[in-house]
């Protein structure tokens, strides 16, 4: 067998089955290039699906990478750490929100958004302990965590993974008439994509993202923008809601946060929520 067969075969015998990923064993990656094992390039297009604004092995961003493996590996949040106030405010201040929440995972994230809202619910709105709902959209992609599977349309992110979390409202993309419809005094939040990514990077129509802003705004409903693959840059606005002049209650981030170099995510809010 090839290099290239040997370790597809390999990862076959040894690793879970849970992706499919194309013949293509990479040994180094360069920019937009990627080399694999037998030295034949490839033109990356996937980006880490959005996570590699800045290209492979970018050296500032490596550079600054080793010099905090250096300094300090690893803390937890039982101390202060002389990067994590820094690094909060300055994203707070690109976001245009006061208070930062960093996570790992762009999926770990949402549910903190989740949490975060159906919290406020409770607290600031006053719904029914245990009466939350989310509003979310048809052919969404948030990530792949059993609450997250709970309220995606599509079977195969669904199937085997049951029973699933309540607490959710599924309407068209697009359709604002269908999310008024849905809309109750125990709505807590929307959580939709400005622009669906793993549906087909699906832009929805003009007018739509202001009026879910108008239509949350009038509800007493928070609006929480999964920016995760649209936004830091990837439409060319800092985020894809910049086109309609659209700021949400939340934020959403991941992917490219890291720089391709270490996963972080966040949710970025107004200190109210």
């Amino acid at each position: 067998m090839s290099i290239t067969e040997t370790a597809i075969a390999s990862a076959e015998a040894h690793s879970a089955h849970n992706y499919h990923p194309l013949p293509v064993v990479v040994a180094s990656a360069e920019g937009a290039w990627m080399t694999d094992v037998e030295g034949r390039r490839y033109l990356d297009l996937l980006a880490g699906y959005s996570a590699l604004n800045f290209g492979h092995g970018n050296r500032r961003l490596i550079d600054a990478a080793k010099a905090q493996l250096d300094r300090v590996t690893l803390t937890s949040r039982a101390f202060h750490h002389d990067r994590f106030a820094d690094f909060c405010t300055e994203l707070a201040a690109l976001c245009g929100m006061e208070t930062v929440l960093p996570m790992n995972t762009g999926a770990e994230a949402v549910e903190t958004a989740v949490k975060t809202a159906r919290k406020w619910g409770y607290r600031v709105k006053g719904v029914p302990d245990g009466m939350a709902k989310i509003i979310v959209a048809s052919d969404n992609f948030h990530g792949r965590t059993t609450t997250i599977v709970s309220f995606s349309t599509d079977p195969e992110a669904r199937a085997d993974f049951g029973p699933y979390t309540p607490g959710f409202e599924i309407v068209p993309y697009g359709d604002l008439t269908a999310m008024r419809e849905a809309m109750t005094e125990n709505t807590v939040a929307v959580l939709i994509e400005p622009i669906q990514g793993e549906a087909g990077v699906l832009v929805p129509p003009a007018g739509y993202l202001p009026g879910v802003r108008e239509l949350t705004r009038e509800r007493n409903v928070l609006f929480i923008a999964d920016e995760i693959q649209s936004g830091l840059g990837r439409t060319g606005k800092t985020f894809a809601l910049d086109h309609e002049g659209v700021v949400p209650d939340m934020y959403v981030l991941g992917k490219a946060l890291g720089g391709g170099v270490v996963p972080v995510s966040a949710v970025v809010s107004s200190a109210d929520v």
